[in-house]
Formats: structure tokens, C-alpha cells, sequence
């Protein structure tokens, strides 16, 4: 067991914004509930706090009984920010103040899903190696320009730890049981879950392509990686197939036989997915997503997302988005 001093309780707080997903608030809480049984005492004293107090209801619709927000000299030695739903959710000022004078007093801060977007709002990621859950990436980075979330599963950065959401905050406590109680014990700890296998924190938060695509082709998968990092200023059919070492008809041949698609049919397909969850996401207008989206104009673009999804963009942002982990 760690040295360190165990008479100490760690208070640990979770803000929970209204929409957030049970599944990501459970993977991190339980944990160190089992901690505390575990250890035969309290080793964690646990709290949830919601903007409004009283409770905090997940997507799912479950409310979670909450206290208010933390105030000042609180005591806490870490508060996770945990949200789920779009960037449209989170405006909410009284977090981002709570967050900043929490930081001020050298209080540990975390987030977790979409959690890492509101600290980025209330300025604690500045110059730190964080994540996010990989549906919220691309709307944090045309929000915040020059913040880069790496695709991990959790980052751990001194006083500041993000979180992909969904199942990785059990990989993610188990690091930071760890570095309070020891391997073994954080060991025991993922047993009572029956958490067998451990990711480490770089472990990526999606399938591979291969596994997404179920094809193994290395020349298509190279074309498909480049697909989706070029979807701002898409790539010509022959410079992708030079790219591969293929011939532009021999790469036909692959995404017809392999995907039963064609090159521009999933360059248009994944620049459009990319579109809609800018739509339902970010604050950008529609002809700044359609540009940012390599299309050339709002109106190419309209008409594009009308023939995928049967409907024109703007009725997107009328409806809103869906939750995430």
C-alpha cells in the first residue's frame, strides 16, 4: 500500500450538468465507493453537486440527489465536471465560476465525457495534455482553436484529469487509486467489478478502422485514415491511391468490392457525418461548417445534406443533439 497519509479522507465531488450519462458517473463513483468497503473505513468521502442543487437528472432521465454547487474553501481534493448531451447544455456560467475558484485554491480538477469542454470554457486547459470523448472533439476544437484533445481513453496532467467517458473512468480510477493506495489494492477494487482488463490511458476510445470497417486491406485502410484526417480540404482519387502505392482503378476496385461503396460516395459520407455532429455541436454557421467541411459553398453543402439525411441542415439546429456517454 502507497505512504501515502491514509488518516487523510480525499474529498471527492462530481458536478453533475443535467443530460449527463449515468454510465460515465457510475464507471467513476463506484469505484471508490468499493475503495472504501475494500479498506474497511473511509478513504474517499464522496459528493455530487448539480447547478441547481437538489438533483441532477441523467439522460436516461434518472434523477441523482445533488447539493449545491461547492463554495469557496469547500476543502475538496478533486471535483469531476461530468456532462453528456451538446456544447448547447453547458453554458452554464455558474459552473465555469465554480470551476476557476476551485482551481484557484489548488483543488484537483476533472473532467469526464464532454466534462473537458467546460473546463476548456473556464480556461483550465490551456497549455495541458487532456481528452475528450471523441464525438465532442471536433465541436471543442473550433470553439477553443489551439486546445487539442488527444484520442485517450483518460489523461492524467498534474492537477487537471480528463476522461473519454463511458466505461474508461474505471480504467481511469484505477490510476488514481493506484497512486493513493497501491496496485494491489486498486487490483481488489477492479476484481469486485469483475474490471479484468485494464486499459492504460492511452488506449484509444473507438475501434479501429479494420474493426469499423471489417476489411484488412492495408492500401484501403491507409486511404480511409487519410480520409478522415483530410475532411477539411479533401484529397483527390489519384493523389489517395499514390498515397496507398495503388492505382486510382485498382483502388475503385477495392472500395467496390470490400465496401460496396466508392471513393467519393465515403468521402462524402464521412465529411457529411463530420457535418452533422458540427451541427448539433458547435456554434459555427452553416456555410462556416460547410467550408469547414470542404464543400464549396453553403449551398453545395445544403443540398448534399438534404440528399444523405432527408432533411436540410438548418432543421438540425432546430431539434438540437443527442446525449453521449
Amino acid at each position: 500500500m502507497a505512504t501515502d497519509d491514509l488518516k487523510n479522507v480525499q474529498k471527492i465531488g462530481f458536478i453533475l450538468i443535467p443530460g449527463f450519462a449515468l454510465m460515465s458517473y457510475a464507471s467513476a463513483i463506484e469505484p471508490l465507493r468499493a475503495a472504501n468497503l475494500l479498506a474497511g473505513k473511509d478513504i474517499y468521502s464522496l459528493s455530487s453537486h448539480a447547478p441547481e442543487g437538489a438533483a441532477a437528472v441523467t439522460s436516461s432521465g434518472i434523477p441523482v440527489p445533488s447539493l449545491p454547487l461547492p463554495g469557496r474553501g469547500s476543502g475538496f481534493h478533486t471535483v469531476f465536471v461530468c456532462a453528456g448531451g451538446t456544447p448547447v447544455d453547458w453554458n452554464v456560467p455558474a459552473v465555469m465560476a465554480c470551476l476557476r475558484q476551485l482551481a484557484r485554491e489548488g483543488v484537483r480538477i476533472g473532467g469526464i465525457s464532454g466534462g473537458p469542454y467546460l473546463m476548456a470554457a473556464a480556461g483550465l486547459l490551456e497549455d495541458r495534455d487532456f481528452t475528450i470523448h471523441w464525438e465532442h472533439a471536433p465541436a471543442l476544437m473550433e470553439a477553443f482553436p489551439g486546445l487539442v484533445p488527444r484520442q485517450a481513453r483518460y489523461v492524467l496532467d498534474g492537477s487537471r484529469i480528463t476522461c473519454g467517458g463511458g466505461v474508461a473512468p474505471l480504467d481511469m480510477m484505477y490510476a488514481l487509486i493506484s497512486e493513493r493506495m497501491g496496485s494491489d489494492f486498486a487490483r481488489r477494487v477492479s476484481d469486485w467489478y469483475l474490471h479484468t482488463h485494464v486499459e492504460s490511458s492511452g488506449a484509444p476510445q473507438r475501434a479501429s478502422l479494420a474493426e469499423r470497417y471489417r476489411i484488412n486491406h492495408p492500401g484501403l485502410l491507409t486511404v480511409l485514415e487519410k480520409m478522415e484526417a483530410t475532411i477539411e480540404a479533401p484529397l483527390d482519387r489519384r493523389t489517395m491511391a499514390a498515397l496507398a502505392g495503388l492505382s486510382p482503378r485498382h483502388l475503385d476496385r477495392l472500395f467496390s468490392s470490400q465496401m460496396g461503396s466508392s471513393f467519393l460516395l465515403e468521402y462524402r459520407k464521412l465529411r457529411l457525418d463530420h457535418a452533422r455532429r458540427l451541427l448539433l455541436q458547435s456554434p459555427l454557421s452553416i456555410s462556416e461548417i460547410a467550408f469547414a467541411t470542404g464543400f464549396s459553398s453553403a449551398g453545395h453543402f445544403s443540398r448534399s445534406y438534404r440528399a444523405a439525411f432527408g432533411e436540410p441542415p438548418r432543421s438540425q439546429r432546430q431539434f438540437g443533439g443527442v446525449g453521449t456517454p
